[in-house]
């Protein structure tokens, strides 16, 4: 379980990455998802190769795999634009609307009781997150596809625990970057009609920022959490995650200087959203025991 909460912790570092690098990435947020997949796919399949990880699934699980692989596409492509028509501090506060959403749709999926106690801490964090940073009326597009894109986060998670019980985490990463890659491309076309951009390939500086998000924050980041959710409950693992705007915040301070100085309500914001962390971790660890 230790090792279980270190992996999630170390995913949740990298995690704080990729807003990062959805801002130094000139292409729209469409080209940049399906380079990010595309790319993850092909490390995968050199990773597979060589650990000489076995994959005995027919045709109906791959498709299977594949299909929750768009959720996490879909969120990217939001959370991504959500930075683009805003910054990164508005990107990765609404992503904390992950916890709610899970505690609202594990229930309905999985058929469970709604546990109060994880709404609870979902408002905690939220309220701490608010001290954090105060929405502008001038970001009100990006605030509203930062919420759409936690929600389809939150799906990716509540599936991709069912999944992480029966096959290997490279194996389902691999089967779900190439969903997003044929998915996305199939929907370029159009999307490309509604979004134009300026230009189809990356530059040279893009791609090899491309590389480091595929390599470290997509590959890296959901073995990491894969593996993590084999141990931890969905809910808890979102939660934890909700780390992450710390992370990106105090890095876009320091790379774009975006202008969050580090007043006495980031401080109070971040206390709440480690105590609703620890306090659930506590409770997890409680009902393991």
């Amino acid at each position: 379980m230790n090792k279980s909460y270190l992996k999630l912790h170390l995913a949740v570092l990298l995690s704080g990455f990729t807003g990062i690098f959805g801002k130094l990435i000139s292409l729209n947020e469409g080209l940049l998802v399906w380079y990010r997949t595309f790319f993850s796919a092909i490390i995968l399949f050199f990773l597979i190769k060589l650990t000489r990880t076995l994959a005995q699934i027919n045709i109906r699980e791959k498709l299977n795999i594949v299909k929750i692989g768009v959720f996490i596409t879909i969120h990217w492509v939001f959370f991504y634009a959500s930075i683009k028509y805003s910054n990164i501090s508005i990107g990765v506060v609404c992503y904390c609307l992950t916890s709610f959403f899970t505690a609202i749709f594990e229930p309905l999926l999985n058929k469970n009781k709604l546990v109060f106690s994880q709404l609870i801490f979902s408002i905690i964090t939220l309220f701490g997150i608010s001290l954090i940073f105060h929405f502008d009326s001038s970001y009100q597009t990006g605030i509203l596809l930062g919420c759409i894109s936690s929600a389809f986060a939150a799906l990716y998670t509540i599936f991709n625990e069912r999944l992480v019980k029966t096959y290997d985490s490279k194996i389902i990463n691999y089967y779900q970057m190439i969903g997003g890659t044929i998915c996305l491309g199939i929907l370029m076309p159009l999307y490309l009609i509604y979004f134009p951009a300026k230009s189809l390939i990356p530059s040279g500086s893009d791609f090899f920022y491309l590389i480091l998000l595929s390599l470290f924050c997509t590959v890296g980041l959901y073995v990491l959490f894969a593996e993590a959710l084999k141990k931890i409950p969905a809910f808890t693992t979102n939660l934890t995650f909700n780390l992450e705007p710390i992370y990106a915040i105090i890095l876009a301070f320091l790379f774009f200087n975006e202008g969050k100085e580090m007043s006495t309500s980031f401080y109070l914001g971040l206390f709440f959203v480690m105590i609703s962390v620890i306090l659930q971790t506590i409770i997890s660890l409680r009902k393991k025991k």
